[in-house]
């Protein structure tokens, strides 16, 4: 999608640039090699190693082509987040659950999102419901098991 915006934190622009530079100096060689070899031993028709490297060759320029579309359209968040007093893109929101129990989350963009890591992303449901909220603030919130109430204790 040409000129969508990506959220990141400093640091998931550094890990994507980093898995960039690792795709286009290490893998994408690795790959040529592989591609080569294989052709060389038996040619290219009916090679399972031919194929499977060929397809392992469009999974890295693939990748390659997203990561440079992600970084050239990146937009740093969260470091003004802890000063507004609401959530923000970047910033850290401690909640209690309507069973009182507390979940805490960064809120960034969709390509950093990793919700087993405690980092949801702006587009879901969880995610648009906090921004611009502020400390005591109930969210309710339309998931897959229901309706879920959460309230804001703490923005960091």
């Amino acid at each position: 999608m040409p000129g969508r915006e990506s959220y990141l934190t400093r640091e998931g622009l550094t890990r994507l640039e980093a898995e960039l530079d690792e795709l286009r100096t290490v893998r994408r060689q690795r790959v040529a090699e592989r591609i080569q070899k294989a052709t060389e031993l038996g040619g290219t028709v009916d090679n399972a190693e031919y194929d499977d490297s060929k397809n392992e060759q469009a999974f890295v320029e693939g990748r390659i082509l997203t990561l440079e579309r992600i970084t050239g359209s990146a937009i740093i968040i969260g470091e003004e987040t802890a000063l507004s007093g609401e959530v923000k893109m970047g910033g850290r929101v401690t909640l209690l659950n309507q069973n009182g129990n507390e979940e805490e989350y960064t809120i960034v963009g969709s390509p950093e999102a990793d919700p087993a890591q405690g980092r949801i992303s702006n587009e879901s449901p969880v995610g648009k419901a906090l921004l611009n909220k502020r400390v005591g603030d109930e969210v309710q919130v339309k998931t897959p098991a229901g309706t879920v109430t959460l309230t804001i204790s703490s923005i960091s």
